[in-house]
């Protein structure tokens, strides 16, 4: 039913805690496989696809890996973003009664402070995507990144939530200070 496709970039730590939020999607038979595609990676993220499974698209063949994907709707999310609990039910609901794309309602827990969202860049992102696979297809231009494509599709809130990723910035600081 669901293709997960996840683009990475030196996110192996971040990459691991959003695959586990997806496992009661894979028990419950909607996450039909995950996609990384990696975007020249150093750190151990190859490693940490192939270990939980996933396919890895390498680098300037997203629209391939996209034809290839078994699920009909396509799921876009950021390494690092974890979907809450009843994600599967929302999800299972959305595709039923919509062929339109979905955006997943952002935790309250993570939303960012009152001066932080008119002084932060949005990230595309950040509210996930999910798309079905021939809207995907159509809309994508050649050449297209990830980040660019989901900024320009709008969706339907989804009434479940996701908990974004941590901005890159902040991971990169973070990592550093190992």
């Amino acid at each position: 039913m669901l293709t997960v496709l996840i683009e990475t970039r030196n996110d192996e730590d971040a990459l691991a805690r959003t695959l586990m939020s997806l496992v009661s999607g894979a028990v419950e038979g909607i996450v039909r496989e995950v996609m990384v595609h990696d975007r020249g990676s150093t750190d151990h993220t190859a490693a940490v696809a192939d270990h939980a499974g996933c396919a890895l698209i390498p680098n300037g063949e997203l629209a391939s890996g996209m034809r290839r994907a078994k699920g009909d709707w396509l799921l876009f999310i950021e390494p690092g973003a974890k979907l809450s609990d009843g994600w599967i039910d929302a999800v299972v609901a959305h595709v039923a009664r919509r062929t339109t794309p979905g955006r997943f309602l952002r935790s309250r827990s993570a939303e960012p402070r009152f001066l932080s969202r008119w002084f932060t860049r949005k990230r595309p992102l950040a509210e996930g995507l999910l798309v079905s696979k021939p809207q995907a297809l159509a809309k994508l231009r050649p050449g297209e990144e990830v980040e660019a494509f989901a900024r320009r599709i709008s969706g339907q809130r989804i009434p479940a939530e996701i908990i974004p990723a941590e901005a890159r910035q902040n991971r990169r600081r973070i990592a550093d200070t190992r």
